[in-house]
Protein backbone atom coordinates (compact mmCIF):
# COMPACT_ATOMS: atom_id res chain seq x y z
CA UNK A 1 0.00 0.00 0.00
CA UNK A 2 2.53 2.50 1.14
CA UNK A 3 6.08 0.50 0.15
CA UNK A 4 6.88 2.99 -2.39
CA UNK A 5 5.32 6.00 -1.41
CA UNK A 6 6.67 8.81 0.43
CA UNK A 7 6.34 8.13 3.83
CA UNK A 8 5.75 11.66 6.60
CA UNK A 9 7.25 11.49 10.15
CA UNK A 10 2.90 10.79 11.24
CA UNK A 11 0.56 8.72 9.55
CA UNK A 12 -2.94 8.44 10.89
CA UNK A 13 -3.67 4.39 9.65
CA UNK A 14 -7.56 4.85 11.47
CA UNK A 15 -9.35 7.79 13.55
CA UNK A 16 -12.81 6.91 14.73
CA UNK A 17 -13.65 10.55 14.00
CA UNK A 18 -12.75 10.28 10.72
CA UNK A 19 -15.26 11.37 7.38
CA UNK A 20 -14.77 7.33 6.48
CA UNK A 21 -12.86 5.32 9.89
CA UNK A 22 -12.47 1.81 7.90
CA UNK A 23 -11.39 2.96 4.43
CA UNK A 24 -8.39 1.27 4.38
CA UNK A 25 -9.92 -2.12 7.08
CA UNK A 26 -11.31 -5.07 5.76
CA UNK A 27 -14.02 -6.25 8.82
CA UNK A 28 -15.15 -9.87 10.15
CA UNK A 29 -17.63 -10.60 12.22
CA UNK A 30 -19.30 -13.88 13.15
CA UNK A 31 -22.33 -14.68 11.49
CA UNK A 32 -23.75 -17.29 14.29
CA UNK A 33 -23.70 -14.81 16.94
CA UNK A 34 -25.91 -11.39 15.42
CA UNK A 35 -26.44 -10.19 18.68
CA UNK A 36 -23.11 -10.33 20.48
CA UNK A 37 -20.41 -9.95 17.61
CA UNK A 38 -20.49 -6.80 15.31
CA UNK A 39 -18.26 -3.94 14.82
CA UNK A 40 -19.68 -0.19 15.26
CA UNK A 41 -19.62 3.71 15.92
CA UNK A 42 -20.78 4.99 18.67
CA UNK A 43 -19.93 8.03 21.25
CA UNK A 44 -17.94 6.33 24.29
CA UNK A 45 -19.68 9.11 26.64
CA UNK A 46 -23.39 7.53 25.70
CA UNK A 47 -22.45 4.34 24.02
CA UNK A 48 -25.22 5.85 21.47
CA UNK A 49 -26.07 5.23 19.10
CA UNK A 50 -27.04 1.77 20.06
CA UNK A 51 -25.82 -1.03 16.95
CA UNK A 52 -28.87 -2.09 14.71
CA UNK A 53 -30.95 -5.04 15.89
CA UNK A 54 -30.22 -7.35 17.14
CA UNK A 55 -27.18 -6.87 18.40
CA UNK A 56 -26.57 -5.55 21.80
CA UNK A 57 -23.39 -3.47 22.99
CA UNK A 58 -21.83 -4.03 26.09
CA UNK A 59 -21.17 -1.27 28.01
CA UNK A 60 -17.61 -0.64 29.73
CA UNK A 61 -17.21 -1.59 33.59
CA UNK A 62 -17.98 1.04 36.11
CA UNK A 63 -15.51 4.12 36.28
CA UNK A 64 -17.11 6.53 38.63
CA UNK A 65 -14.25 8.49 40.18
CA UNK A 66 -14.02 9.78 44.17
CA UNK A 67 -16.89 12.34 45.06
CA UNK A 68 -13.67 14.86 45.69
CA UNK A 69 -12.66 14.15 41.88
CA UNK A 70 -16.74 14.68 40.92
CA UNK A 71 -17.37 17.88 43.01
CA UNK A 72 -13.58 19.56 41.83
CA UNK A 73 -15.07 19.31 38.12
CA UNK A 74 -12.22 17.31 36.77
CA UNK A 75 -12.48 15.78 33.62
CA UNK A 76 -14.37 11.52 33.60
CA UNK A 77 -12.41 8.43 32.17
CA UNK A 78 -15.04 8.86 29.12
CA UNK A 79 -14.52 10.56 25.79
CA UNK A 80 -16.75 13.04 24.39
CA UNK A 81 -15.71 11.68 20.79
CA UNK A 82 -17.55 8.90 18.57
CA UNK A 83 -15.09 5.26 18.79
CA UNK A 84 -15.10 1.96 17.29
CA UNK A 85 -16.65 -1.01 19.35
CA UNK A 86 -15.44 -4.49 18.23
CA UNK A 87 -17.24 -6.45 20.14
CA UNK A 88 -17.74 -10.60 20.42
CA UNK A 89 -17.10 -13.29 22.61
CA UNK A 90 -15.27 -15.35 19.45
CA UNK A 91 -11.93 -13.29 19.52
CA UNK A 92 -10.75 -14.81 16.05
CA UNK A 93 -14.08 -14.13 13.85
CA UNK A 94 -14.53 -10.35 14.68
CA UNK A 95 -11.87 -8.32 13.72
CA UNK A 96 -10.69 -5.04 11.60
CA UNK A 97 -7.25 -5.68 9.45
CA UNK A 98 -5.09 -3.21 6.99
CA UNK A 99 -4.33 -3.95 4.39
CA UNK A 100 -8.22 -5.71 3.72
CA UNK A 101 -6.14 -9.00 2.45
CA UNK A 102 -3.09 -11.53 2.29
CA UNK A 103 -1.61 -10.65 -0.90
CA UNK A 104 -0.98 -6.76 -0.12
CA UNK A 105 1.78 -5.74 2.75
CA UNK A 106 1.11 -2.25 4.34
CA UNK A 107 4.68 -1.15 3.92
CA UNK A 108 5.04 1.50 6.23
CA UNK A 109 8.50 1.91 7.47
CA UNK A 110 7.61 3.82 10.99
CA UNK A 111 9.35 2.12 13.51
CA UNK A 112 6.63 3.12 16.12
CA UNK A 113 3.02 2.08 16.39
CA UNK A 114 0.39 3.70 18.48
CA UNK A 115 -3.15 2.74 19.30
CA UNK A 116 -5.31 4.38 21.44
CA UNK A 117 -7.81 1.54 22.95
CA UNK A 118 -10.26 1.10 25.52
CA UNK A 119 -10.49 -2.04 27.47
CA UNK A 120 -13.87 -3.16 27.70
CA UNK A 121 -13.34 -6.27 30.64
CA UNK A 122 -13.22 -9.17 27.60
CA UNK A 123 -10.74 -10.78 25.80
CA UNK A 124 -9.12 -8.54 23.41
CA UNK A 125 -5.92 -9.04 20.95
CA UNK A 126 -3.93 -6.97 18.53
CA UNK A 127 -0.92 -8.03 15.88
CA UNK A 128 1.13 -6.51 13.95
CA UNK A 129 3.04 -8.16 10.87
CA UNK A 130 6.84 -7.24 10.59
CA UNK A 131 9.27 -7.46 8.11
CA UNK A 132 13.14 -7.52 7.86
CA UNK A 133 14.98 -6.83 4.89
CA UNK A 134 15.86 -10.05 3.65
CA UNK A 135 12.09 -10.23 3.77
CA UNK A 136 10.94 -12.81 6.41
CA UNK A 137 7.87 -11.78 8.25
CA UNK A 138 7.08 -12.65 11.34
CA UNK A 139 3.81 -11.78 13.35
CA UNK A 140 3.89 -9.46 16.81
CA UNK A 141 0.48 -10.82 18.73
CA UNK A 142 -0.25 -8.86 22.28
CA UNK A 143 -3.22 -10.80 24.16
CA UNK A 144 -4.70 -9.91 27.28
CA UNK A 145 -5.23 -13.82 27.91
CA UNK A 146 -1.64 -14.31 27.52
CA UNK A 147 0.23 -15.06 30.08
CA UNK A 148 4.04 -15.69 29.48
CA UNK A 149 5.69 -14.72 26.06
CA UNK A 150 5.78 -17.69 23.75
CA UNK A 151 6.80 -18.34 19.93
CA UNK A 152 3.88 -19.93 17.75
CA UNK A 153 6.21 -22.07 14.47
CA UNK A 154 3.76 -21.05 11.75
CA UNK A 155 3.89 -19.75 8.19
CA UNK A 156 4.50 -17.04 9.32
CA UNK A 157 5.73 -17.41 12.87
CA UNK A 158 3.50 -15.80 15.87
CA UNK A 159 5.35 -14.09 18.85
CA UNK A 160 2.59 -13.59 21.66
CA UNK A 161 3.36 -11.57 24.72
CA UNK A 162 0.77 -10.63 27.72
CA UNK A 163 -0.70 -7.72 27.73
CA UNK A 164 -2.87 -6.07 30.70
CA UNK A 165 -4.42 -2.75 31.64
CA UNK A 166 -4.41 -0.71 34.92
CA UNK A 167 -7.10 -2.12 36.81
CA UNK A 168 -10.56 0.62 37.59
CA UNK A 169 -9.32 0.06 41.45
CA UNK A 170 -5.78 1.86 40.96
CA UNK A 171 -7.94 5.06 39.70
CA UNK A 172 -6.57 5.77 36.40
CA UNK A 173 -6.61 9.40 34.93
CA UNK A 174 -8.85 7.76 32.00
CA UNK A 175 -10.44 4.43 31.20
CA UNK A 176 -8.49 4.64 27.42
CA UNK A 177 -4.77 3.62 27.05
CA UNK A 178 -2.31 4.09 24.62
CA UNK A 179 -0.04 1.12 23.61
CA UNK A 180 2.98 1.73 22.38
CA UNK A 181 5.38 -0.80 20.28
CA UNK A 182 9.05 -0.41 18.85
CA UNK A 183 8.92 -2.43 16.13
CA UNK A 184 12.33 -3.20 15.10
CA UNK A 185 13.18 -4.32 18.77
CA UNK A 186 10.59 -7.15 18.26
CA UNK A 187 12.64 -8.57 15.86
CA UNK A 188 15.01 -9.81 18.11
CA UNK A 189 12.54 -11.86 19.92
CA UNK A 190 11.83 -14.41 17.47
CA UNK A 191 15.52 -16.25 17.32
CA UNK A 192 15.64 -16.04 21.04
CA UNK A 193 16.29 -19.08 22.75
CA UNK A 194 15.00 -17.97 26.05
CA UNK A 195 11.39 -18.66 24.85
CA UNK A 196 9.45 -21.40 25.02
CA UNK A 197 9.14 -23.07 21.83
CA UNK A 198 6.71 -26.29 20.91
CA UNK A 199 7.61 -29.14 19.10
CA UNK A 200 6.47 -28.12 16.08
CA UNK A 201 9.60 -25.52 16.38
CA UNK A 202 12.33 -28.12 16.40
CA UNK A 203 12.62 -28.31 13.34
CA UNK A 204 12.18 -24.79 12.20
CA UNK A 205 15.18 -23.36 10.03
CA UNK A 206 16.46 -20.28 11.80
CA UNK A 207 17.21 -18.63 8.53
CA UNK A 208 13.10 -18.50 7.97
CA UNK A 209 12.54 -16.62 10.81
CA UNK A 210 12.58 -13.04 10.65
CA UNK A 211 15.81 -11.08 12.34
CA UNK A 212 18.31 -8.52 11.71
CA UNK A 213 17.08 -4.79 10.32
CA UNK A 214 13.45 -3.69 10.30
CA UNK A 215 12.09 -2.95 7.17
CA UNK A 216 8.70 -2.44 7.44
CA UNK A 217 4.89 -3.48 8.68
CA UNK A 218 3.18 -6.26 6.47
CA UNK A 219 -0.22 -5.49 8.79
CA UNK A 220 -2.06 -4.15 11.47
CA UNK A 221 -5.27 -6.25 12.81
CA UNK A 222 -7.31 -5.43 16.05
CA UNK A 223 -9.37 -8.49 17.32
CA UNK A 224 -12.73 -8.47 19.73
CA UNK A 225 -13.65 -6.91 22.06
CA UNK A 226 -12.44 -3.41 22.55
CA UNK A 227 -12.96 0.62 21.66
CA UNK A 228 -10.51 1.92 19.55
CA UNK A 229 -10.18 5.15 18.73
CA UNK A 230 -7.08 5.77 16.80
CA UNK A 231 -4.00 3.93 15.26
CA UNK A 232 -1.09 5.94 14.01
CA UNK A 233 3.17 4.88 13.39
CA UNK A 234 5.65 7.68 13.80
CA UNK A 235 9.28 8.31 13.55
CA UNK A 236 9.32 8.83 16.99
CA UNK A 237 8.34 7.02 19.99
CA UNK A 238 6.08 8.54 23.48
CA UNK A 239 8.44 10.91 24.27
CA UNK A 240 7.60 13.31 21.81
CA UNK A 241 4.02 14.85 21.94
CA UNK A 242 1.94 14.03 19.15
CA UNK A 243 -0.56 16.26 17.19
CA UNK A 244 -3.03 17.61 19.44
CA UNK A 245 -5.92 16.04 17.90
CA UNK A 246 -4.85 12.48 18.62
CA UNK A 247 -5.01 13.79 22.01
CA UNK A 248 -7.88 11.82 24.22
CA UNK A 249 -10.59 14.01 25.01
CA UNK A 250 -12.84 13.43 28.43
CA UNK A 251 -16.52 14.63 29.26
CA UNK A 252 -17.02 16.80 32.31
CA UNK A 253 -19.19 15.83 35.03
CA UNK A 254 -21.80 18.40 36.07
Amino acid sequence: MFLNTVQPEIVSLFSSTGSDPLSLFGTSTDATLPSDSFIHLLIDKSSLPAPPAPAVAILPPDTEKNPDEIESGTSGLNLAQTVLQIQSPTLRTTYIRCPPTNSTHLGLKHPWIHIQVRDLRREWSVEVGLVDRASHVGVVRLSTFQKTPKLSFQSPPVLHLPLSFPSISSRPLTAWATVTLHLPTLLAHFTSASLPRGPEGAHMPATSMPSGSFSHTSHVKVYATCRLRRIWFSQSGPSKQPPWEFGLYGDEYR
